[in-house]
């Protein structure tokens, strides 16, 4: 694709061509969700370190040395906090992209109104899908703003009183001690699990790796993966609540 610029046609570079295109965007949707899938992954196995003073006789505070250790990843090597700050910007370049992603594909399938084609039951199980995965998103997108201002900033009227900066488990019990922040926490999760199933069974599509006889090898894998990151994450205020963690 080119720009005509005056008399001249500027050629646009290949990652931005490709990107304008539908399946480009479905291409950026997937390739992101898969690095937050992966940061999603790594994040609630990281938290189970909350069970470790539940389940054995080491210290329940061990949970602060792994956040002392995220800060401090490929010290000295690297300074103090720079990888970790890496990873960050990675993140939220990810999350910028998917966001932009689903927005514009949104806009495009509104302009196109190519339905004519569809039967009335596909029509409705792909609307649903869409709506629930529109909706789940921006509740994500919420969630991960109070989740931040919480644990990570501290901000008051998001965190506890009682917050101290790199205090990770104390941190961690004072939040979910509160009984209306606890399920919010709930309800974000189960929000994230029907935007991760219907993201993960999509995922593949967007790829072109689609295949009816892969189709519940897709299912399993989607159902799976949501099952493994919202069933612990929701299992942590419910610790709390109920005295198990303390």
């Amino acid at each position: 694709m080119a720009v005509t610029t005056g008399s001249k046609k500027r050629r646009v570079p290949w990652p931005v061509e490709f990107y304008r295109s539908a399946v480009g965007k479905k291409w950026v949707m997937a390739v992101t969700g898969i690095i937050w899938m992966g940061y999603l992954l790594a994040h609630m196995i990281g938290n189970l370190k909350i069970y470790i003073g539940f389940l054995s006789d080491f210290d329940a505070y061990e949970i602060d040395l792994y956040g002392e250790a995220l800060r401090e990843l490929l010290f000295p090597i690297f300074p103090s906090h720079v990888v970790l700050w890496v990873l960050r910007l990675g993140l939220i370049l990810a999350l910028v992209l998917h966001v932009h992603a689903a927005y514009s594909l949104t806009v495009m399938n509104r302009r196109a109104r190519q339905i004519g084609y569809q039967g009335p039951r596909e029509y409705l199980v792909a609307n649903y899908a869409s709506r629930t995965m529109r909706w789940s998103g921006v509740l994500v997108l919420v969630f991960i703003f109070w989740h931040l201002a919480d644990f990570t900033w501290g901000i008051a009227p998001f965190a506890p009183d009682a917050w101290e900066h790199g205090a990770v488990y104390s941190n961690f019990i004072a939040t979910f001690s509160r009984v209306p922040v606890s399920i919010l926490y709930i309800v974000a999760n189960l929000a994230l699990g029907l935007h991760l199933y219907h993201g993960v069974w999509s995922l593949f599509q967007s790829l072109g790796i689609n295949n009816p006889r892969f189709n519940p090898w897709r299912r399993y894998f989607a159902m799976a993966f949501t099952v493994i990151i919202v069933i612990p994450n929701v299992s942590f205020p419910i610790a709390v609540l109920t005295g198990i963690v303390s």
